[in-house]
């Protein structure tokens, strides 16, 4: 599986990071406050992996609801809420995985994080863990470091640049969503995995013909 890679580009929360889908439920009771009456599922199966302005833009066109003017200020309710829920929540890393990061830094392969969350969101998320640049991961990609978000690979291919990779068959991609797997079938990554550790079931996984879907990255070495 990792024969001829160089470089592994993970997802965050429920690839690498558990942290309980707080940002799910967060984004699931701003969306009911404003009155989307949207289920957690809906909002899991619509939303996950997606920058989250977009993820509730997609919610309220699937619902055809007429709440779509109102996204930005669900989006602003959202991170309100979602600063409140970090303040206090314990996060941990998906079981496993930490050694992970470490045993494939330790080969010479590279080790991309990255995600949906905006960059603020996603530090906070490091801070909590104590993973260190350098030490647990190469580079850290997020929504707002990019144009386009997930499924288009801008952030994959961000990573390759910067580590002067001109050959996606080098790169594995691993998520907890169908749209990771997307993303990384849309950069041409040689390897895509999904895993069952976070968002999506095995059934919404293999709509997208991952690779390999493990339990968790912990499998991977």
């Amino acid at each position: 599986m990792l024969e001829n890679i160089k470089m592994v580009v993970f997802d965050m929360a429920g690839t690498t990071v558990d942290e309980q889908n707080v940002v799910y439920k967060t984004l699931h009771k701003a969306l009911n406050a404003h009155g989307v009456a949207v289920d957690l599922n809906t909002v899991l199966r619509i939303g996950a992996g997606k920058e989250k302005h977009q993820a509730i833009k997609d919610v309220l066109v699937e619902f055809k609801s007429n709440k779509l003017g109102e996204s930005e200020a669900i989006f602003e309710e959202f991170k309100r809420m979602l600063d409140e829920a970090y303040e206090n929540l314990e996060v941990k890393p998906i079981k496993g995985v930490e050694n992970v990061l470490l045993n494939l830094r330790q080969k010479g392969i590279i080790v991309v994080l990255n995600t949906g969350y905006n960059r603020q969101v996603a530090e906070k998320l490091l801070e909590k863990l104590a993973w260190d640049k350098n030490i647990h991961y190469d580079m850290l990609l997020t929504a707002s470091d990019v144009e386009k978000g997930r499924p288009h690979p801008e952030m994959i291919h961000k990573a390759m640049e910067a580590f002067n990779i001109t050959n996606a068959r080098f790169v594995l991609k691993a998520g907890d969503s169908a749209i990771d797997i997307e993303e990384g079938k849309n950069a041409n990554c040689g390897v895509t995995i999904g895993v069952l550790s976070g968002a999506q079931t095995k059934e919404q996984l293999e709509a997208q013909k991952p690779d390999y879907i493990l339990l968790s990255l912990s499998e991977l070495v």
